[in-house]
């Protein structure tokens, strides 16, 4: 279908008394099709009327057009037609008077009889004929919405413009009038665009939802397909595979944006002080065990230590919300999973490559993959079990969960799984969960799996949900767990509060690796604000005797390597390669054909080592080789013959990656 409406670069900005201006809207575009149904959400103030204002006529965009089938919108008009919260009726007029006042004055060129025709048809549209000769004081609240409604569809409009027509109305009132619109909407092929604040009202009635970020300068964060096949009845449409997933992407969105909102709040201006050019951030992290060195680092004081006076840890439920804080640059770092620095620079979200780099290994090992307890009650307890198990049960499909592409959960679990003869996308199915989310869907069945780090797989084991079939002790020793990332331009306009803040946080390293404090480490984790579970799942003690054996499968947590020597904490550049070509190998990101230039703009090692040579640390290195559970080599001087090499994996392709330089250097 062609487009119907174009919106095309539409700015639209306010004048304001004292000589200011207020930007509500920056360059939205949208197309819309003939006889779709598209809703606009957002928090309140994101310009959601402000946009439908100028599809309707009814103000005009400071920048850029709107069009309806081709034709420039610069007035308002019979062709699109709105209808408001407030009814808007005729008090002195009946029903059908109410609606005969609209037909009467755009339809004058058709009989008298006609019109009255047009009119009769309309109120039994929206079955209103016992209260056609009703003044709007004796109607209901939705009663007057449905005269508001067959005013607005009795002159054949183009296109229907509904403002939260159904925000005043109680829920069964509301539902049933929605039900009625839809069929209406279906029945006459009417185009529509609806603002409303009503999640599941979006996903019911919409065939695109189109979801707006916090203004000033509001622009359109996410257009969301809605997949649920048409006529829709309300309890089938709960039914149906997308419909929470819909709602939960669209929760999200209008969560992260209230957490922006706050951030924003108070980011009221760049603090500097002590020699460095910021000193009041915000952190981004997720609660897990790993999340040790931030909270300690807060805690115990070592940011302030260093100079960084006001630093604000910001807890994110998932990686993703770790992700947009990063990328929309209301985060100044995060705690991240170690592939995701170099997942977001070669552009592994949304193909948009960002450059970030990382200047400390926070924690190595810590993650583990478990499985529902019913596979250990069927004799599954190793990888070669569970390959014979899937074999059995190949009519069913089973489900593991990650908790993000870029994390060596995923990459770990898919080399753990491939070096067993299973294919990770094709012998079962990956899926993308919160990490806090693992337990629920394992303990409700919904998945059979999940590769996590801790507390989430002891708490598993703890609660007879589900076993540990291996640690990272069993499958990669040593590998790189959480890193501190940031992005590549804030390290260049800040680059002695970088090492400020590089110092603090190995400092936390250090004193996390010291048994004499455990207890107090774990007792911190534990709070609200942080991990929020009960102490008895942080487990980060010497785990040589917990280790993954079939005599003690139900009984092992995977454990967490803080600091040993401070080259533990060194980002590696060989580690960083390895991870290009699994993101290469699962089709995450292509393999960069300037890989040298990407992984030395990746790895900051010269931070590291100035913040490890002022607090007084050894920075003597040398390579370590890659050691995995298979003992399949791996040669970081020749990683395309590696990946090649690999039997199991998706066609991955090597390309340049361009990427923008920053403004100013750092070591």
């Amino acid at each position: 279908m062609s487009v119907f409406v174009a919106i095309d670069q539409v700015d639209k900005i306010f004048h304001l008394a004292n000589g200011g201006q207020y930007i509500a809207l920056k360059g939205i575009d949208l197309q819309i099709k003939k006889g779709e149904f598209v809703s606009l959400i957002g928090h309140s103030g994101c310009g959601k009327s402000t946009l439908l204002n100028t599809i309707a006529g009814l103000d005009l965009p400071t920048e850029g057009l709107v069009t309806l089938e081709g034709k420039r919108i610069t007035k308002p008009g019979p062709d699109r037609m709105v209808v408001f919260q407030n009814y808007s009726l005729l008090p002195w007029r009946t029903v059908r008077e109410n609606i005969a006042l609209a037909v009467d004055a755009v339809l004058k060129h058709l009989p008298a009889g006609e019109r009255r025709a047009i009119v009769e048809q309309h109120i039994d549209m929206v079955s209103l004929r016992p209260h056609a000769d009703k003044s709007p004081a004796m109607l209901s609240g939705g009663q007057k919405q449905r005269v508001a409604i067959a005013r607005a569809l009795a002159i054949r409009p183009k296109l229907l413009l509904l403002d939260e027509p159904f925000g005043a109305l109680d829920a069964l009132t509301r539902g049933n009038l929605q039900q009625q619109l839809m069929l209406l909407c279906e029945q006459n092929q009417i185009t529509t665009v609806m603002v409303t604040h009503d999640v599941d009202e979006a996903v019911l009635l919409s065939d695109r939802i189109v979801m707006l970020t916090n203004g000033p300068e509001s622009k359109i964060g996410g257009i969301l397909e809605v997949d649920i096949p048409r006529p829709r009845k309300r309890m089938e449409v709960v039914e149906h595979p997308s419909y929470y997933s819909l709602r939960s992407e669209i929760i999200y969105f209008l969560n992260q944006q209230k957490r922006i909102k706050k951030i924003r709040e108070r980011k009221i201006k760049v603090l500097s002080k002590h020699g460095l050019e910021k000193v009041n951030l915000e952190i981004g992290f997720v609660p897990l065990t790993a999340c040790a060195p931030l909270a300690i680092a807060k805690e115990k004081g070592f940011f302030t230590k260093h100079g960084l006076d006001e630093v604000n840890l910001v807890r994110e439920s998932s990686w993703r919300g770790i992700v947009d804080g990063i990328v929309g640059g209301y985060f100044d770092a995060a705690q991240m999973p170690s592939g995701m620095p170099v997942w977001l620079t070669l552009g592994g979200n949304d193909n948009k490559p960002l450059p970030v780099v990382t200047s400390l290994t926070m924690t190595r090992n810590g993650n583990a993959i478990t499985l529902s307890r019913h596979f250990y009650n069927q004799g599954v307890q190793t990888l070669a079990d569970f390959k014979k198990y899937l074999k059995k049960t190949r009519d069913k499909q089973h489900i593991m969960g990650v908790v993000h592409p870029s994390s060596m959960h995923n990459l770990l679990l898919r080399y753990w799984l491939a070096a067993g003869g299973i294919d990770p996308d094709t012998d079962v199915r990956i899926q993308t969960i919160p990490p806090a989310q693992m337990v629920v869907d394992l303990q409700n069945g919904s998945i059979d799996g999940y590769c996590v780090g801790e507390p989430w797989n002891f708490r598993a084991v703890r609660e007879g949900i589900g076993f540990t079939i291996a640690t990272d002790l069993e499958v990669w020793l040593g590998h790189p767990g959480k890193v501190l990332g940031v992005r590549e331009d804030w390290a260049a306009a800040y680059p002695n509060t970088f090492i400020a803040l590089t110092k603090a946080l190995l400092e936390a390293c250090y004193y996390c690796s010291l048994p004499e404090n455990i207890e107090e480490i774990r007792q911190i984790l534990a709070r609200k604000d942080y991990v929020s579970t009960a102490i008895e799942y942080i487990q980060i003690q010497d785990p040589n005797n917990l280790t993954c054996s079939l005599e003690h499968p139900m009984h092992e947590y995977a454990h967490h390597q803080f600091y040993a020597q401070s080259a533990i904490n060194r980002p590696s550049r060989t580690e960083q390669i390895w991870i290009m070509t699994q993101l290469a190998r699962w089709g995450e990101t292509p393999f960069p054909r300037n890989w040298v230039e990407i992984v030395e703009r990746v790895c900051r090692v010269g931070v590291f080592s100035i913040a490890a040579r002022e607090l007084g640390m050894d920075i003597s290195y040398s390579r370590q080789p890659i050691n995995l559970f298979d003992g399949t080599p791996f040669n970081a001087e020749d990683p395309i013959t590696y990946l090649n090499s690999l039997q199991i994996k998706r066609d991955f392709s090597v390309a340049e990656v361009i990427l923008d330089t920053p403004n100013r250097k750092i070591a």
